[in-house]
């Protein structure tokens, strides 16, 4: 109460409270009692955030009153500024509208000029502020930046360009990597135990952008393509070369799920069609993932995204003694970097599973070569040979696939898919026991990771027509790790102490009393 009355003395807030008295005069008027509920919102909405953009003004003039004056102020250039220059403004664009910030300057011959006051309020390094940058955040991360600054504009009455917004969302990502280098990022998490499974996973995704940030042998391959087919329009199998690879990474803990080959499959054909109203068909119980993180880049190769993924895996478990699952999608190569960055972090406790899903995928092309395209007996044929797989028995499925293509008298054209089928089921049989992963209650399919890529990727950087820079896309991609694993909170704070470090306390020798 003291403080309010030393306020009212010195004349502070007095704009503040001439807008509000004038609204509640207005409010009080027979011209406002005769609108609908809908002009009155509209009236209160626009005046009243006129009166939030006064208060805050008001206060901002009240910080500058009382600001100290000092001899001079040394830089961390060494160099001791003592021209004082008052009255210095700049400009802030806040929630509610534009304000200025008045505050004393330090300069010199030479040196670049100081304001403490800025340091004092962390003001940006740009024209937005904080709570300006997250609600743009929060909204670049779901819809196109055009769609971004109508927003904005619609709820604020605030502009904010397009370029102003893809500027900030790059300046807001550019923390991602030191904040999960932190031992300590303020992140929240669930309990784990030490029981726990350990799930990594990672992925693919084709990315459209610009021609210039391609990776080099995809534009030399999009360039030699256009000179072959024409300069006029794409052919559909050019259009793979408008990509690059985003690599995805996941992990996550889960508590183990005991299931048998009959709850992974499901019910046959014949005991679907033979079901009555009593039969309720056995259905996999899933565990809900604790503490998924989940990240992807553009910038990053596999590698280096891939050595994040057991890092993150080794502060969750520094000890190394869970169990930890990695989860792939049968590609070889990755499969063999798995173990290599298995080895490199000493970590022995590693399961590899080939995705289950992606045999699943093989066993129907395989089937089409037997069975009609839709039939029962397709579905049943890959129904019989999945059950078999999940047993342990990929080796001998692999050779019924190729006996029946020799007894059915296939051409090599005809049994291309079986044949792949069953190559691959002999390639990745190291990785295809099902029966001991069932047991030990493993995860056996990526649908975290599949879903990863369509909330992170898909949702946003494949919209119609979108065709990505290279560092724009990136950013999106970080902030929306950071929403998707549920540390953006924690994320905007530790970004706004970076900006604080950058921007102010980085220019002093000594910024104990800022």
């Amino acid at each position: 109460m003291e403080a309010y009355n030393i306020i009212e003395e010195a004349g502070q807030f007095s704009l503040s409270k001439q807008k509000f008295e004038t609204l509640v005069c207005r409010l009080s008027s027979d011209e406002v009692s005769q609108m609908d509920h809908s002009d009155l919102e509209s009236l209160v909405d626009r005046e009243g955030r006129e009166i939030l953009r006064q208060l805050y003004q008001d206060h901002l003039d009240l910080r500058a009153s009382q600001e100290e004056k000092l001899d001079g102020i040394e830089g961390s250039d060494g160099k001791y500024r003592n021209h004082r220059r008052t009255g210095e403004t700049k400009k802030l664009r806040v929630l509610f509208g534009d304000v200025e910030v008045t505050r004393i300057s330090y300069e010199g011959r030479g040196m670049s000029k100081m304001t403490p006051l800025d340091a004092k309020l962390n003001l940006p390094g740009r024209l937005c502020s904080y709570g300006v940058q997250r609600h743009l955040v929060n909204d670049a991360i779901q819809m196109s930046f055009g769609a971004t600054g109508e927003q904005m504009e619609g709820m604020t009455g605030i502009h904010v360009s397009k370029r102003a917004i893809e500027k900030s969302i790059q300046n807001a990502a550019q923390d991602f990597d030191a904040f999960y280098s932190e031992d300590d990022s303020g992140r929240k998490k669930e309990e784990e135990c030490s029981e726990d499974l350990l799930v990594l996973t990672s992925d693919g995704k084709g990315v459209v952008v610009r021609k210039s940030d391609l990776r080099e042998e995809t534009r030399k391959r999009a360039e030699r393509e256009k000179k072959r087919k024409g300069k006029k329009r794409l052919t559909p199998g050019q259009k793979k070369n408008r990509k690059r690879m985003a690599v995805v990474g996941a992990v996550y803990s889960t508590e183990r799920n005991i299931r048998t080959p009959e709850e992974v499959m499901g019910p046959s054909v014949p005991e679907a069609s033979e079901a009555s109203e009593n039969v309720v068909p056995l259905k996999p119980k899933r565990k809900r993932p604790k503490n998924k993180r989940a990240w992807a880049s553009l910038e990053k190769d596999a590698d280096v995204v891939m050595d994040q993924i057991f890092a993150e895996g080794i502060t969750r478990d520094p000890e190394k003694k869970r169990q930890w699952v990695y989860i792939a999608d049968g590609d070889l190569h990755q499969l063999e970097r798995v173990k290599d960055f298995a080895a490199l972090h000493m970590v022995a406790t590693l399961a590899i599973i080939c995705d289950f899903v992606h045999v699943l995928e093989y066993l129907w092309d395989a089937s089409h070569c037997f069975n009609k395209v839709g039939s029962d007996e397709a579905e049943q044929w890959v129904y019989e040979r999945g059950m078999k797989i999940l047993r342990g028995d990929a080796v001998h499925v692999a050779a019924g696939i190729r006996r029946s293509a020799t007894k059915r008298g296939l051409t090599k054209k005809e049994a291309k898919a079986a044949e792949d089928c069953a190559r691959y089921l002999m390639n990745h049989k190291e990785y295809l026991r099902y029966d001991e992963y069932l047991a030990q209650g493993y995860p056996i399919a990526s649908g975290v990771i599949e879903g990863t890529c369509r909330h992170l990727i898909n949702d946003r950087l494949d919209l119609t027509g979108a065709r990505w820079s290279l560092i724009g896309a990136e950013a999106i991609l970080k902030l929306r790790s950071l929403w998707a694993s549920k540390d953006l909170d924690a994320y905007w704070e530790f970004h706004k102490s970076r900006e604080y470090e950058r921007n102010h306390a980085a220019l002093y020798a000594d910024n104990s009393s800022l």
